[in-house]
């Protein structure tokens, strides 16, 4: 278990810090914007939770609880080094839950005629927000996933591309089901 009791090391004072494995790197680092983005997806997630219901909210928990979880997969990168514990790592059963959840949520959804401008609900805007986010994470995790000798797994991959499905299939429904989606209308301001 994690135990933080100061906060602040300066460590990273010179602009580097130190991955889960100990390896140091400099916080600009693909890997640490990997992580670093992931991390503001979560936060994304924290202001959407002030408007969620029961069934939402226990959704977006466990989601920024993954998060964490991809957060520290991405963090321990798999360099074939044998580590003193076990590391965390998005696992397929992670990738699964939210595909089927985002099943459920779209079977109460019609389908889209158009696209969605992001927006109508406090929740629904703030999960596009989160959306945006999440495919920011991805393209970072996708380009590091890219770079020799920084491995990340299939899963970790996956998950994150599913997590902006799930995010916008979760607007929607904030969105009364696709009701109160607001509809982009081509070419409406010429």
């Amino acid at each position: 278990m994690v135990k933080l009791d100061k906060i602040y090391t300066r460590t990273g004072d010179k602009g580097q810090t130190r991955l889960s494995t100990g390896e140091q790197v400099d916080k600009w680092h693909p890997r640490v914007a990997s992580y670093g983005s992931v991390d503001e997806v979560n936060s994304a997630l924290g202001v959407a939770a002030l408007h969620a219901d029961d069934e939402m909210l226990t959704a977006i928990r466990r989601i920024q609880n993954d998060l964490f979880d991809l957060g520290a997969d991405l963090a321990t990168p798999d360099r074939g080094r044998v580590l003193e514990w076990t590391p965390l790592r998005i696992v397929e059963s992670q990738v699964k839950r939210l595909e089927e959840e985002i099943d459920a949520m779209n079977a109460r959804i019609p389908p889209l005629d158009s696209f969605i401008l992001p927006g109508g609900t406090p929740l629904a805007a703030q999960l596009h927000v989160a959306r945006t986010l999440c495919r920011t994470a991805e393209r970072k995790i996708a380009e590091l996933s890219g770079m020799e000798n920084e491995p990340v797994s299939p899963e970790a991959l996956a998950f994150i591309n599913r997590l902006s499905d799930w995010l916008f299939v979760a607007a929607r429904a904030a969105n009364s089901n696709g009701a109160d989606d607001i509809k982009w209308v081509p070419g409406a301001n010429r």
